[in-house]
């Protein structure tokens, strides 16, 4: 993070929160030329900070407006290559391995409590899951990923 300057910063967090205006708009914003802005993408990208540009989808509109966190127990740590195959699953939208009591922690989006219990038994079959804790959110107030420093 040391190598970014203010503008790069500043860049970021733009795209963070809305990755679809022009370079000539964001050139706008950050006092740049709209072809200096693609460099700075393209070396941003280059550098890995910029890992892809996503559209985030609003879970309730397609189908999945139940978010939960299911905290995976398992019996040893040589499961989670298993556990990562899940990665395949629509309904799931994160997998971390974690300190604690659990082991994993899954973020997932599905339609109804019946398609997370689905998702759970699905969960259980793999051979080396112990238990499954679920966290069911309520209301989500902010969901983004990191911002850099001083934008």
């Amino acid at each position: 993070m040391s190598d970014l300057d203010d503008r790069d910063r500043k860049l970021l967090t733009l795209l963070a929160g809305d990755a679809t205006p022009s370079y000539a708009e964001l050139g706008k914003i950050l006092n740049l030329s709209a072809p200096a802005v693609h460099e700075r993408v393209k070396r941003l990208k280059r550098d890995g900070l910029i890992k892809g540009i996503a559209a985030r989808l609003d879970g309730a509109k397609i189908g999945r407006p139940l978010l939960a966190f299911i905290h995976v127990d398992t019996n040893n740590w040589s499961i989670t290559q298993q556990v990562l195959g899940l990665a395949e699953l629509t309904e799931v939208e994160e997998i971390h391995t974690i300190t604690g009591k659990s082991a994993m922690l899954l973020k997932v989006r599905v339609r109804d409590t019946q398609a997370l219990e689905l998702l759970l038994a699905r969960i259980h079959q793999i051979d080396g899951i112990t238990n499954t804790t679920s966290d069911i959110a309520l209301t989500s107030y902010l969901e983004r990923g990191p911002l850099p420093d001083d934008a």
